[in-house]
């Protein structure tokens, strides 16, 4: 699992090994590999046989009495041209197609893995650091599998020919360039990991950046409210800035691995070069063996130049598929067991909290819910009441199974929720939470988020029975109309209207809601709380409890507090009786309170 500061527990490795997890996502597309392959042999096939059509025209083209000599040695040119140029483009068009295809794969796997994972994933890594390696990531192996993986089978082919060929033409000059060749290559390998190493740490700035914008860009309205705009400016400018000198860094590495590349293979090759003339002159071989020896001489070298060039892609693309890799290496904590159970057929709804004692991952010092033991009937309405850090919302996360407790259990219609398919779990579930998500989709979109599988119809009845049919064809285009990012478009109550139509058309058998109602004008929350009256109807219902009207028609009421039950009861009887919900009560429920308990005294005097 990444940690949330990129550069740390991250294996800074010299190789391009990691480039090797690319390999199940060409293996779909091995057809596509070898005509690229194919394509690519016979492009490079006829490329090679240029210095030798050189030469033949050389040592004896201008030598022939009638000139049909030398057209046809110009028709063999033309031909390997045409046969060059049309297999070049085929190779290019079938790895360019792969690049994408496979890069696309890579990132629909990845971001189908990461949307699995738990919350404790999610508390140590950022959002801009996932979404920097969907693309930042992603480009660079895109990169290196279409353009990149050309341009290394085209350079590596016409190398070793070449060398071949070189050997054929002339082994005592291609000695020379043995000799010389290494002593450029070993600086070059120093060199390509160092641009390695930091690259990766340019990569991890970058990531940093873009979890800076993702976090601030998320609360821009927070920061305009407290005029903090120049501050978050210049803690990105901060982040930008870093990430420029880290990638200067890395561009001041690879100018010089270019030049120390290039000026040392093309070095060497002027070296057997002035060698070879001198054996022309001394009449040891003609000029037309030394054209093609040439000839031969520079595709080695503008093989070995691009390379050399590739290289450092590849060191680039192999830190990149190594973050890649770890995130789709990360582990949920919350999965299905081996074999897991089935829930029953019949929905009752009915709930056990076991003796559950649980911690946060992220704070396993201090408990969240301690012994709590409680069963709820099917149908049955329980209000949850505490103060903050009670663990009211700890109860919801628990039930949605994405936390699992560390002692007791959970059971759902008389299955331990551990034990059967979390995805499972969370069909019988429906939540209205107190902060409403609202995807920046249509108004029919966010709804049919409760039921993927829903009509239009039963989108619409849904719709209507939350009370947000309304105004909902209100909008420009009625149900298609955009809703903005983060519902920015709707107000509170009508955010909570299109939450409340998603988990009536989810019909689950048990609802959670945290009611929070009370930013909402009266008008907002009396049609709110008429949509909740509808949707409680038939179900077990489970609230974190913030209005009086909620404690009176529950069925009972759970009072909390530092992870502990410490009362159930009816709302008339835990005032008497409770000085805790008494408290709860005045704070929360104020006035209505206070008149309820003297209706109450006065119909008992």
């Amino acid at each position: 699992m990444p940690p949330h500061n990129s550069n740390i527990n991250r294996p800074k490795g010299t190789s391009i090994k990691p480039l090797r997890a690319i390999a199940p996502f060409i293996r779909p597309y091995l057809g596509t590999l070898f005509l690229a392959i194919g394509a690519l042999l016979v492009a490079s096939g006829a490329f090679l046989a240029l210095p030798v059509a050189v030469r033949y025209v050389i040592d004896f083209g201008f030598s022939a009495e009638d000139a049909a000599t030398v057209d046809r040695y110009f028709y063999g040119f033309l031909g390997v041209a045409l046969l060059f140029g049309i297999f070049g483009a085929a190779r290019s068009y079938f790895l360019s197609w792969l690049g994408e295809r496979v890069v696309a794969d890579i990132r629909d796997a990845v971001y189908r893995h990461v949307i699995r994972l738990d919350p404790t994933f999610f508390e140590v890594t950022k959002t801009g650091e996932v979404l920097s390696r969907l693309t930042a990531d992603t480009t660079l192996i895109q990169s290196i599998s279409g353009a990149g993986l050309s341009i290394m089978l085209r350079s590596s082919i016409q190398f070793v020919g070449a060398l071949i060929l070189l050997a054929v033409t002339n082994a005592r000059l291609l000695g020379y360039i043995v000799v010389l060749v290494p002593a450029v290559i070993v600086p070059i390998m120093a060199i390509s990991r160092w641009v390695r190493r930091l690259s990766r740490d340019s990569q991890d700035r970058i990531a940093d950046a873009s979890g800076m914008a993702g976090e601030t860009l998320n609360a821009v309205q927070t920061i305009q409210a407290f005029t903090a705009e120049e501050l978050e400016g210049r803690r990105f400018g901060e982040a930008v800035k870093v990430s420029f000198e880290t990638a200067l860094r890395r561009i001041r590495a690879r100018a010089l691995f270019s030049t120390v590349a290039t000026t040392g293979l093309f070095g060497a090759l002027i070296v057997v070069l002035w060698i070879g003339a001198r054996a022309v002159l001394a009449g040891e071989i003609t000029g037309g063996e030394l054209g093609q020896f040439v000839l031969y001489a520079m595709f080695v070298a503008m093989s070995a130049a691009s390379l050399s060039e590739v290289w450092g892609e590849l060191q680039r693309a192999a830190g990149a598929m190594e973050r890649l890799v770890e995130l789709l290496e990360a582990e949920p904590a919350i999965k299905a067991p081996e074999n897991p159970m089935e829930l029953p057929v019949a929905r009752e709804g009915r709930i056990h909290f076991d003796k559950v004692s649980f911690n946060y991952p992220s704070r396993p010092d201090t408990p969240a819910l301690r012994d709590f033991d409680l069963t709820i009937a099917p149908g049955e309405k329980v209000a949850f009441v505490g103060p903050s850090g009670a663990g009211k919302s700890t109860t919801f996360q628990l039930l949605l199974r994405f936390y699992d407790p560390q002692a007791g259990r959970i059971i759902i219609d008389g299955v331990d929720i551990t034990r059967a398919r979390p995805e499972e779990v969370r069909t019988r579930v429906g939540i209205v939470p107190q902060e409403t998500v609202i995807f920046g989709a249509s108004a029919r979109e966010n709804i049919h988020f409760g039921r993927p599988g829903a009509t239009d119809a039963e989108i619409e009845a849904a719709a209507r029975a939350a009370a947000a049919d309304e105004f909902i064809q209100q909008l420009p285009k009625g149900y298609d109309s955009f809703l903005g990012e983060r519902g920015t478009r709707l107000s509170g109550g009508q955010k909570q209207r299109i939450a409340i139509a998603r988990a009536i058309l989810k019909d689950p058998p048990i609802l959670l809601l945290d009611e929070a109602t009370s930013s909402l004008d009266a008008e907002s929350e009396r049609l709110v709380q008429q949509a909740l009256e509808y949707l409680k109807k038939g179900r077990t219902t489970v609230v974190i409890a913030h209005r009086l009207a909620t404690v009176l028609k529950a069925d009972r009421i759970v009072v909390m507090d530092e992870g502990r039950i410490i009362d159930v009861g009816r709302h008339e009887e835990l005032v008497q009786r409770d000085p805790l919900y008494a408290r709860l009560a005045e704070l929360q429920f104020g006035a209505a309170t206070e008149k309820l308990s003297y209706n109450a005294r006065t119909r008992s005097a």
